[in-house]
């Protein structure tokens, strides 16, 4: 399920080419892979067969799907990002395939009802309340002084840190709460209500993990050296192996498998966003995925086996890919500054010529409006490194950086 705005298309049609598994495409518009972030040994291979779906719309998607799957038998399905697991986790279900319940998934579309699982299972998580728009200006203070200051205003159902916004005073409540609501309008996102968390200092880190029949696996552990305290919540660097604690990687484990039994997930990948504050373990996000945008290129760096190729192997019930002991690597998004039209990025020969850079991908095209946290959701590409130790991982991440220059015009 490969809808045509993810970047990873070509990633995961090489590695079906890779696995020797017959694909068929199932996307929301004209799809190739071309163009679609990465590498493509899939470039120089036919585009694979193709089914129009709409996404949006469950009961039309699983009839398309039980079209196909009536001249074209369909073993597994697999949904790649937020807009393609609930149309996936359908479909399985109509066809008998091992899958996610669709509440399952639909509980970890939507913060606040993920929030309210976790919490009746007693998953460490933040202190959380809904605030309603039409409640008002007293009711969202009473809410927000109910989970404590600082605390941090998210919308229901958006991703990639969209309108995410931490709130350290009273009187920064409204105005935070009306410029969130904005957001979801000009997103979509019509809930009706955000939600409000506890603040949690500490580290934040990335777990990456498989279900089979609600167990969970570990695939890895990535760290955000980048301190993660707001007031906006932009992703800037992941790296490893983890340079947490053991008894800290371990809460993390526990916490995400009793937050997945809580949700009812129980097959296929999960991504998790985990806060470490003096060796515990709260869980912030959870998702029926793997990680975001190009990310997961740096599990392959670190252990030679291409997360997509873990993902589908898993889903055609094959072996799993042959991984080695994690090496060290990562990745740093290219940030948005400011608004405007993106011109492009000059200085990326300086930075691939840099020892231990492995990849430059500008993802957006010259001309694309872009937007910065919070009100934006897109970063402008994705570098990566591999090196020795995590610690020079990051320190080449951010030299590379350097020598790249960003150009944005700004809006008049």
């Amino acid at each position: 399920m490969l809808p045509s705005t993810t970047y990873r298309a070509s990633a995961f049609i090489d590695a079906a080419s890779a696995l020797g598994v017959e694909v068929i495409v199932g996307s929301d518009a004209s799809f190739s892979p071309i163009g679609r972030g990465g590498p493509a040994g899939a470039r120089d291979q036919p585009d694979p067969a193709t089914v129009a779906l709409d996404l949006d719309d469950l009961d039309a998607a699983v009839a398309a799907a039980i079209a196909c799957d009536a001249t074209r038998p369909i073993d597994a399905v697999v949904g790649v990002d937020d807009r393609s697991v609930m149309a996936a986790a359908s479909i399985a279900e109509s066809l008998g395939i091992a899958h996610n319940p669709l509440s399952a998934v639909a509980a970890t579309r939507d913060k606040l009802t993920m929030r309210r699982l976790l919490g009746a299972a007693e998953v460490p998580q933040p202190e959380f309340a809904p605030l309603e728009r039409s409640g008002g200006p007293d009711a969202w203070r009473a809410a927000a002084r109910a989970v404590g200051y600082p605390c941090v205003l998210k919308p229901r159902t958006l991703s990639a840190s969209q309108g995410v916004v931490r709130v350290d005073a009273e009187h920064e409540l409204a105005p935070i709460a009306d410029r969130v609501w904005r957001i979801c309008d000009e997103a979509g996102e019509t809930s009706g209500a955000l939600v409000v968390e506890r603040f949690v200092p500490g580290a934040e880190m990335v777990l990456e993990g498989m279900l089979t029949a609600g167990r969970l696996e570990v695939l890895a552990h990535l760290d955000k050296p980048d301190p993660m305290d707001g007031p906006y919540f932009p992703e800037t660097i992941f790296v490893m192996p983890s340079r947490q604690p053991e008894e800290a990687l371990a809460a993390s484990e526990a916490a995400v498998q009793k937050a997945c039994t809580a949700l009812g997930l129980a097959e296929g990948p999960i991504h998790a966003e985990v806060r470490i504050d003096a060796s515990r373990a709260w869980v912030v996000e959870i998702a029926a995925r793997t990680i975001g945008g190009l990310c997961g290129r740096t599990l392959a760096l670190a252990t030679g086996a291409t997360l997509e190729e873990v993902v589908l192997s898993h889903a055609a019930g094959l072996p799993p890919p042959r991984r080695h002991a994690a090496a060290a690597a990562g990745v740093a998004m290219l940030p948005v500054a400011h608004g405007g039209t993106f011109l492009g990025v000059s200085g990326r020969e300086q930075a691939l010529a840099m020892p231990g850079v492995v990849g430059l991908e500008i993802t957006l095209p010259v001309g694309a409006t872009v937007l910065p946290a919070p009100e934006g959701n897109r970063y402008l590409g994705f570098l990566f490194a591999k090196g020795l130790s995590p610690e020079h991982v990051e320190r080449t991440l951010r030299a590379a950086q350097d020598c790249l220059e960003i150009h944005i015009a700004a809006e008049s």
